[in-house]
């Protein structure tokens, strides 16, 4: 009896036991400390993505979600200080002049579910672009800045911006201590204990945005890819400069920006019967009969006989096909075109299509479709973008149907095989300099990789780099939605916990919008 006695009270502590360690099972909150950073005055440097720029703008509410701001406030749980923001004066987006909104400069976009696409928000911008603010700022990310921008004295000198070429930056012009100062000035004139660099994407996105045409270097307008003897400087001169008086910061590489979805929407082969016809397929089957009878057919031919018959097939009447455009780096057939049509078409129109069709081909999976290139299919090309100083007539007056889509349309391997490698060149001079002094870094190349192939999840949620659905862009298809600015938030966060044994805490995604609606509360 007593055996069964002693039994049943070790059954019992041992029931007891578990309770106990069952009651356990949440983990105690770990407290958020610093770790060896210092977040007393934070300062954030950088370009569009540090000021909150999305769907095509720069207004109020997209600079509160930015990812410096969400970070100020995760910092403030840990000594973080006041963290002030150069605020646009609401949320139309844009800047006017006269009470005019500038077309360079225009609202924000929405959403449109009839059109599928993303329109401008109607009205005018309460921010003018002449107007200044008083005072210092946290937040120091430039819409449009380049490294190189970033130590520019002058870069926010209000006269520079109406300059032809322009010499400043209108963001910076309204918010700078003075005409003559630099971003970097400003921002060590703050005494940082710690800052934020995130910069290099602009060196890159005009050029890609452009299509691959380089025009110029100015500050607002340049667009060709930053030489990396010019970015090893940059960005060497900031990591030293804003360490020198022993700062602690955080750094992030840089993604391939051809993966976002600016790049990725538009598919190489959208054109069948139904969009050839406006949506009328009976009509577009009849067009591309016509079509194949009287341009791609002779085109094929010509082009076969040139040992170039690569270049064209027949449009499908049943399936996809791809767009028609020009590649400048295929050999000119102009001259030999010509000489094949004259009997047929008389020398100065057969001289006319060899001009259009000299270094046309049919696009590839390998090339790359810009998001803006949408609104150009099937339009009729102006004198000023045919790139024959005309506007070609019907029967050649469609862009990627009949007449063949420009330079500035489409990325083709060479061009994108150029920014990946400038890319790999930034992150290896972004890494090194991380490590020499002792930074955190951030891998924003790899996320970007997940978002394009499968997502993240979190909660109930996946969040894509699909455009205007998978949640991580904005509608220009470049920019963070205000999700997408969290997850760059929560990522930074893992890296400065990493390197600096902080314990600042995630935010939730899932409380930020994947769009901003056309009215903002």
């Amino acid at each position: 009896m007593k055996k069964n006695i002693k039994w049943l009270l070790l059954v019992s502590l041992i029931v007891v036991a578990c309770n106990n360690d069952d009651s356990n099972d949440e983990p105690a909150e770990v407290p958020v400390v610093p770790g060896t950073a210092v977040f007393t005055k934070y300062v954030a440097l950088g370009d569009s993505f540090a000021a909150g720029y999305s769907d095509g703008a720069l207004f109020a509410k997209g600079q509160s979600n930015a990812y410096t701001n969400i970070l100020s406030q995760q910092f403030a749980a840990a000594g973080g200080g006041a963290f002030t923001t150069p605020f646009m004066l609401d949320n139309t987006g844009g800047f006017s002049s006269g009470g005019v909104q500038i077309p360079k400069f225009p609202t924000r976009f929405v959403f449109d579910p009839v059109t599928r696409s993303p329109v401008n928000i109607p009205g005018v911008s309460g921010t003018a672009i002449t107007a200044r603010l008083t005072g210092t700022f946290n937040n120091m990310g430039v819409p449009g800045a380049k490294s190189f921008h970033l130590l520019a004295p002058g870069y926010g000198n209000l006269a520079g911006v109406f300059a032809t070429p322009a010499t400043a930056n209108p963001y910076f012009a309204r918010f700078s201590s003075s005409p003559t100062t630099s971003i970097l000035a400003d921002a060590m004139a703050q005494a940082p204990t710690f800052f934020s660099l995130f910069i290099g994407g602009n060196d890159v996105l005009g050029y890609a945005t452009n299509g691959g045409v380089p025009t110029s270097q100015d500050p607002v307008l340049g667009d060709d890819i930053t030489p990396t003897a010019t970015f090893n400087f940059a960005y060497n001169t900031l990591v030293n400069t804003l360490t020198s008086n022993g700062a602690k910061g955080v750094v992030a590489n840089l993604p391939y920006i051809t993966t976002l979805p600016h790049f990725t929407t538009v598919p190489y082969n959208p054109l069948t019967a139904k969009s050839i016809g406006l949506e009328n397929e009976v009509a577009g089957l009849a067009t591309i009969k016509l079509l194949n009878a009287q341009l791609y057919g002779p085109l094929k031919a010509a082009l076969t006989a040139l040992g170039a018959g690569d270049r064209i097939n027949l449009l499908s009447e049943t399936s996809t096909s791809p767009l028609l455009m020009k590649d400048e780096t295929l050999p000119n057939l102009a001259t030999q075109l010509a000489t094949i049509f004259t009997p047929s078409l008389g020398a100065q129109t057969a001289a006319f299509y060899g001009a259009i069709f000299g270094q046309a081909r049919q696009a590839k999976s390998t090339d790359l479709i810009l998001l803006t290139t949408k609104n150009a299919i099937g339009k009729a090309p102006k004198a000023d973008e045919s790139g024959l100083g005309i506007a070609p007539p019907y029967p050649l007056n469609a862009f990627g149907i009949s007449f063949p889509l420009q330079d500035k349309h489409i990325l083709i391997p060479t061009e994108i095989a150029e920014i990946r490698v400038a890319t790999d060149t930034y992150n290896t001079i972004i890494a090194a300099a991380a490590d020499a002094k002792g930074l955190a870094l951030v891998d924003t190349r790899g996320v970007m990789t997940k978002l394009s192939s499968g997502g993240i999840r979190f909660g109930n949620f996946t969040m894509t780099s699909s455009y205007a659905v998978g949640g991580a862009f904005s509608l220009d298809g470049v920019h963070p939605s205000p999700r997408g600015y969290g997850l760059i938030a929560n990522i930074f966060i893992d890296a400065i916990n990493a390197k600096y044994g902080s314990t600042l805490r995630h935010v939730d995604l899932g409380t930020y919008p994947i769009q901003y609606p056309l009215t903002i509360q």
